[in-house]
């Protein structure tokens, strides 16, 4: 019998063929940094901090730029909503960046807007690799599923600041890295602890939660309707909602009620009397398991004319509307608008305006509006019901950051920051899927009309 010697190269029977790594995979690794790094973590010896995700998203802008140049890189070219959006974005901030560095700031605001500009760039080259390196349903699908099972992960440590009182960020840190602050990501609320898991606040894990259950839900649907192994999905799904309950924050719940709302105009009624079901033995779970926190939670909203915090929010409105009319189109430079130094605003929208101008808050909430049209697109556009939801998924994920914004200053926060572009460049890239499809369909065979009678 003649011997075969297997070589790297050559698939194994049985077995398919590995994918050559692509802008997925990038993709990949970026999510798994991004949740799994504690957000306090920059790189050691650099002049302003740098997270290890940012470092990815500059090093995405860079590939995305090179494969722009070749074709041997698999990226798509050509224009779509997303990417246009993008651009302008981008450019309102060069335009803010420069308005700001010529008006003479502080030198502690220049080094701020500057640290700020190169976040902002490494956001923006996550949204260009994800709308024009990854390629077909199979490669979103294994970034999203990426998303997901991370979630999932967030919601374990959470759960084991929560439940167990174990904190284990301060074990997570890499050679390298350095913790920009000492702060606890386990504060206090009424008597109950809210945990932040790997991120950088409470709110912040919150918002991640409700953003990211959408996403767990639809592979858990898809693979029942398929009849597949679904029960990890269905596992993700739970521990991310746990991680949103497990953060006691209202912010978690107004984000999730915006989502639910493009979910179930868009969903079948079957799917919905499923959706119910599982809520209504999840929230007895965690009635069962932690009895306090379901009245903590709804204190947050039948409280609201004493809500403390709800009246500090409120306060910093004057001082807002005085600093936005001394520079009402591109802002005092992005950045440097900081505490202590001045007084925090916890509404992204109020914030980008101070910073950004007029121009910079409209390109800020545009590039979301475009990714969840891009999503709602594709869903018109494509004819599987898997594509079709996956399109309203996308679009239901990303009205929680734009409901967010309004609720605390989103932008600060490295995770949901990171997240929120991401899913903005895989909503182009599914419409960019979309029309290809359709470009691709052959068309309708062309009707002759019957012949007429014989003369």
């Amino acid at each position: 019998m003649k011997a075969i010697a297997l070589t790297g190269t050559e698939p194994v029977a049985g077995l398919p063929r590995p994918h050559p790594a692509d802008g997925a995979t990038l993709g990949v690794v970026f999510v798994v940094i991004l949740m799994i790094v504690p957000a306090r973590l920059v790189f050691r010896g650099l002049s302003f901090a740098i997270t290890p995700a940012e470092a990815v998203g500059l090093f995405a802008l860079v590939w995305w730029f090179c494969a722009q140049l070749t074709t041997t890189l698999g990226a798509a070219k050509g224009r779509t909503l997303v990417r246009s959006a993008v651009f302008v974005y981008a450019s309102s901030l060069i335009a803010t960046y420069a308005y700001a560095a010529a008006g003479n700031l502080p030198r502690d605001e220049l080094d701020l807007a500057d640290h700020m500009l190169v976040s902002a760039f490494a956001m923006i080259g996550i949204v260009l690799l994800v709308v024009d390196g990854v390629r077909g349903r199979a490669r979103l699908d294994l970034v999203l599923k990426t998303v997901a099972v991370m979630g999932a992960v967030l919601g374990v440590i959470g759960a084991a600041q929560f439940l167990l009182r174990f904190d284990p960020t301060p074990y997570m840190v890499l050679p390298g890295l350095r913790f920009t602050q000492e702060e606890l990501f386990v504060v206090e609320r009424n008597g109950l602890s809210r945990v932040a898991a790997t991120t950088g606040h409470p709110i912040e894990f919150a918002v991640v939660c409700a953003m990211i259950l959408p996403i767990a839900l639809h592979f858990a649907f898809q693979a029942m309707e398929r009849r597949q192994p679904h029960l990890r999905w269905w596992l993700c799904a739970g521990l991310i909602a746990a991680g949103m309950v497990f953060s006691v924050s209202r912010s978690a719940f107004v984000g999730v009620a915006g989502a639910a709302a493009v979910l179930l105009v868009g969903w079948p009624r079957r799917r919905r009397l499923l959706a119910l079901g599982a809520m209504v033995l999840f929230l007895g779970a965690v009635k069962v398991v932690v009895p306090g926190v379901l009245g903590a939670i709804l204190d947050l909203f039948t409280g609201l004319s004493t809500d403390s915090s709800l009246r500090w929010r409120t306060m910093d409105y004057a001082a807002a509307a005085t600093e936005i009319s001394r520079h009402p189109w591109l802002g005092r430079g992005l950045g440097t608008w900081y505490a202590p130094k001045y007084l925090v605003f916890d509404n992204q929208y109020i914030l980008s305006t101070v910073e950004t101008g007029i121009i910079g808050v409209l390109a800020f909430a545009g590039l979301f509006l475009a990714g969840i049209w891009s999503a709602l697109r594709a869903r018109r556009l494509l004819t599987d019901p898997a594509d079709r939801d996956l399109g309203l998924t996308l679009a239901a994920c990303l009205v929680v950051p734009l409901i967010g914004a309004a609720t605390f200053d989103l932008r600060s926060y490295a995770v949901i920051t990171g997240l929120s572009f991401l899913l903005v460049g895989s909503a182009g890239a599914l419409a960019r899927e979309a029309r290809l499809r359709r470009a691709a369909a052959p068309a309708p065979p062309a009707t002759t009309p019957p012949p007429g009678p014989a003369r």
